[in-house]
């Protein structure tokens, strides 16, 4: 009876499941401040009459939420690589919660002055430090739960979280605006996640510890400092990992959260069809991260990644050239493309590529201040992007879009393919053995 309920606990598709879910459920509760500040913020926490500039404000405080994602993939790491993977699942989501739950009973600039925005940005830092934790640990528990030689598709199953968080988040809005009016559009959003936390807390305390963190413990293999010693031995992984995430979570901003104040902004079309296109990529990527993933088992973890990033360079103009055309089709079009095709091959990935290059015992650590190292830029990029706007118009933005394309095929040329069908023949260039080995 015991060894059938390990089993169980130890499946890896019922491990990466629960891993999915409660990334779903923190995706939604950060996603939803994103589409918030773009259509509500600028004007109910902001006393300001200029439309850009209480847009800039209000995504002045999204950036906030990416800057403590560092603060939270440090904990997320040292705990992690200390005392485990599925206790860190269980504070970031209880983290992310009430954060989340709290911001949906703020009170507006209207009632209480200054000490709304303030107690905004407050909040949404709270936010940072939990989203920050919540991916690491997230991934590991379902690629090291995984077999060796497809942990790309394993590792790929929690990352269905984001699209299918981004969905339910956008979906909420979507009915929040028929269901209610005023200040409840984007109050109850907020509010309805308490619900989702509850449930995602209790299928993620149903599966077991991480395997490969077991077997490091049980070998006295766990270090006392593990972000310092990460940091010492493996600092060019880190920060090739920053800049192979730059056109996959810089992109995926840009696509989303700028789109949707920039289609405000020039009045080319109403928000709620850039809604609808991102509801439809993120719906077709549900599938898409699984074939991507898969995929990368089989022709190696770089291929796929340079699908994501090429086609970033080469769709930043068209992309917004679409856009500007207004119509519906064309703008649902630019959007569900760009979320296929820019977002999905990189981000199916990164699991399974980003961990195998750190050894079991720095693992959560390494991936962690990588992963969340480059979330500060993407950040504030809806701020310049707008910004950029302001002052050269649509253009600017297309070109960041492509210039983070750029920098991170750069960096994909130089950081080392981990798939299992060709680690026999990759050496890591130290002497060292192959971190997924260790």
């Amino acid at each position: 009876m015991n060894d059938n309920n390990s089993t169980r606990k130890n499946n890896p598709t019922k491990v990466s499941i629960a891993s999915m879910i409660g990334s779903a459920v923190e995706s939604y509760d950060f996603f939803i401040y994103g589409t918030a500040s773009a259509a509500y913020f600028g004007k109910v926490f902001f006393s300001t009459q200029n439309e850009i500039v209480g847009v800039l404000a209000s995504f002045a405080t999204l950036a906030v939420g990416f800057m403590m994602r560092p603060l939270g993939g440090y904990l997320a790491g040292h705990y992690g690589d200390r005392i485990g993977r599925k206790a860190v699942l269980f504070w970031s989501l209880a983290i992310m919660g009430l954060g989340t739950v709290l911001l949906g009973a703020l009170p507006t600039y209207e009632t209480a002055g200054i000490a709304a925005p303030i107690l905004l940005i407050f909040l949404r830092m709270v936010q940072g430090v939990g989203f920050g934790a919540e991916w690491g640990g997230a991934v590991l528990m379902a690629f090291e739960h995984a077999p060796a030689e497809r942990r790309g598709f394993f590792g790929a199953v929690p990352q269905l979280g984001i699209p299918l968080g981004l969905l339910l988040a956008n979906g909420a809005f979507l009915l929040s605006s028929h269901l209610f009016s005023g200040d409840y559009v984007w109050r109850a959003p907020f509010l309805a996640s308490i619900v989702m936390v509850g449930i995602g807390i209790f299928i993620r305390m149903s599966i077991s510890e991480s395997p490969d963190f077991e077997k490091a413990k049980s070998e006295n293999r766990i270090v006392k400092q593990p972000v310092l010693e990460v940091i010492r031995d493996d600092w060019r992984s880190i920060l090739k990992i920053m800049g192979l995430r730059l056109a996959e979570t810089g992109g995926y901003y840009i696509t989303t959260s700028f789109m949707l104040s920039y289609v405000a902004l020039a009045k080319l079309t109403t928000t709620n069809n850039v809604l609808i296109g991102t509801l439809v990529g993120s719906a077709i990527g549900l599938a898409s991260h699984l074939i991507y993933g898969a995929l990368s088992d089989r022709i190696g973890r770089k291929p796929v990644f340079f699908i994501g990033t090429v086609f970033t360079i080469l769709f930043g103009i068209p992309m917004f050239m679409m856009v500007n055309t207004g119509a519906f089709i064309m703008v649902l079009t630019a959007v569900a493309l760009s979320l296929l095709f820019s977002h999905d091959p990189i981000f199916a990935v990164e699991s399974s590529w980003f961990s195998e290059q750190f050894p079991t015992n720095v693992r959560s650590s390494g991936i962690s201040l990588g992963y969340n190292g480059a979330s500060v830029l993407s950040g504030l990029l809806p701020f310049i992007a707008t910004a950029v706007y302001g002052t050269v118009g649509w253009i600017g933005p297309a070109l960041i879009f492509t210039a983070l394309g750029i920098l991170s095929t750069w960096c994909g040329l130089y950081t080392r393919e981990t798939a299992p069908l060709r680690q026999a023949t990759i050496a890591t260039g130290d002497g060292r053995p192959l971190p997924s080995e260790s």
